[in-house]
């Protein structure tokens, strides 16, 4: 299993051109995402389980990582890898009780504090936003911006995802300032062509780092 959280590809269906959560998985994966989060926030549980259980088996196949959205009981129920939590979902260590071991638990910080203290808490990766406005989440946030990314890069060793209008234009900025990977919705998920535009990013991606790596300061 690719462990990476390079590109990090949401599904959302109300931000897509008419495909479903399985569709857009398929379609991402197929550009080279790394991992996929199952987000949905109309469905229930029980309505949301069956396509967990194929996302699942896409993942697997694939060889890439499976998150379900704040439903710690669906990502358990369809052995997803791990779930994402927000700040006012369970409890992170509270999760932690009920999952077995090597399960994954990424949290969502606004801030250096709470990235912080995610990490103390036992979070296994960091995913930091909005960077920039996003039009793709209906509660409206502060952005973080590049300078708080730095910041939070150096305050604490577990992966750190950037999250929030992270498109083309401004990727390269965004993985300079330390990011291990970009989480994106619209960037991927509501263009015409998603495994094209997943493999455009992935491809910036990997430039970002390389170019990094030859000219490290």
């Amino acid at each position: 299993m690719n462990s990476s959280y390079e590109l990090y590809v949401i599904t959302d269906e109300g931000l897509s051109r008419g495909l479903n959560h399985l569709e857009i998985a398929e379609q991402a994966i197929a550009g080279g995402a790394d991992a996929i989060q199952l987000r949905d926030k109309a469905r229930t549980p029980r309505q949301l389980l069956p396509i967990a259980k194929e996302i699942r088996a896409l993942a697997r196949k694939n060889g890439v990582l499976f998150i379900v959205n704040d439903k710690v009981d669906v990502a358990l129920a369809s052995n997803a890898h791990g779930v994402h939590l927000g700040q006012d979902d369970l409890p992170l260590r509270d999760a932690r009780r009920m999952a077995p071991p090597g399960f994954i638990i990424g949290i969502s910080a606004f801030s250096k504090e709470q990235a912080i203290e995610a990490e103390k808490d036992g979070a296994d990766y960091i995913a930091l936003g909005p960077i920039f406005y996003t039009g793709s989440k209906k509660v409206a946030a502060k952005e973080c911006g590049i300078e708080m990314l730095r910041e939070v890069r150096a305050s604490i060793s577990i992966p750190l995802v950037a999250i929030g209008g992270i498109n083309r234009g401004n990727i390269t900025g965004v993985i300079d300032a330390g990011a291990d990977g970009i989480a994106v919705i619209s960037a991927v998920v509501s263009q015409p062509d998603v495994t094209s535009s997943a493999r455009e990013l992935k491809g910036l991606i990997i430039k970002a780092k390389n170019s990094i790596i030859q000219n490290p300061i």
